[in-house]
């Protein structure tokens, strides 16, 4: 939701759109801000001195900009565009992207709890965003757990169908880690000891597992989760549980993690 009656923080990235261009700088709307007018001085559009402002920047086209100052009382907002550099921009246009996205997907819910925009977002929209930080967050965390607004201690009769609009419209991120175990075993039923440690394995991964056969000894473990941290811990798991039964019966084992 634009924020009309705020102004932004000094330091804090902003997407704007490009008014007018002079010689000396750029005027700017702020998009999340009420398109509230920003400026950015030619000393600030790039690194090093700029012959052609329009090289840099053009009416209509969408910035990344880096807020240097803000004078509230007269409504002044100090841009620069060459302080953003690549990463940041790419960051922060997704950033905007999702919650653009998300107050469209708002809007659906409040059609379908016959309620006017504004009553969803001072019943529920203001307190999602507290809880989650933004109104996508609150969106993709219901995609990916059914039970995210109740860990967030959040209730009422608009819970199910907003629950219904984020597993509709909003695909959960994911990552995927793998590596390779080598599983060998001596005993005379080696090919079932390995089969099933294997099986076993995959059945005690609390995250979504890929076994590969690569060929013997080898078999490429692809574990997909939320994010690094639960793929490794889930991914190890798994290793430690399919190498400890192989060693156990004999056999001999190891994992090789593949590179991020």
């Amino acid at each position: 939701m634009a924020r009309v009656g705020e102004f932004p923080e000094e330091g804090e990235l902003v997407v704007c759109t490009v008014q007018n261009v002079k010689n000396f700088g750029a005027f700017v709307t702020l998009d999340e801000y009420g398109d509230k007018e920003g400026f950015i001085h030619v000393r600030d559009v790039a690194t090093g001195w700029v012959k052609y402002i329009r090289d840099y920047v053009r009416e209509g086209q969408k910035v990344v900009c880096k807020v240097l100052g803000v004078d509230s009382s007269k409504g002044h907002i100090d841009l620069s565009l060459k302080s953003v550099n690549e990463h940041q921009r790419r960051e922060k246009v997704q950033q905007w992207k999702n919650e653009t996205k998300a107050e469209k997907l708002l809007e659906i819910v409040a059609t379908r709890l016959e309620k006017p925009l504004e009553e969803c977002w001072d019943e529920f929209g203001y307190e999602l965003v507290d809880k989650f930080g933004s109104l996508y967050g609150a969106f993709e965390g219901c995609a990916m757990d059914n039970d995210a607004l109740v860990e967030a201690e959040m209730s009422g009769d608009w819970a199910d169908t907003f629950v219904e609009v984020a597993k509709e419209n909003v695909t959960p991120p994911f990552v995927q880690i793998s590596g390779t175990l080598e599983l060998r075993s001596p005993a005379p039923d080696g090919v079932e000891i390995i089969k099933a440690a294997l099986k076993k394995g995959i059945e005690s991964a609390e995250e979504e597992l890929e076994v590969q056969y690569i060929g013997a000894p080898r078999y490429r473990m692809v574990m997909t989760a939320p994010d690094y941290k639960t793929a490794e811990e889930a991914l190890k798991a798994v290793t430690n549980l399919v190498i400890a039964d192989i060693k156990e019966s004999g056999g001999d084992a190891a994992f090789h993690r593949d590179s991020k």
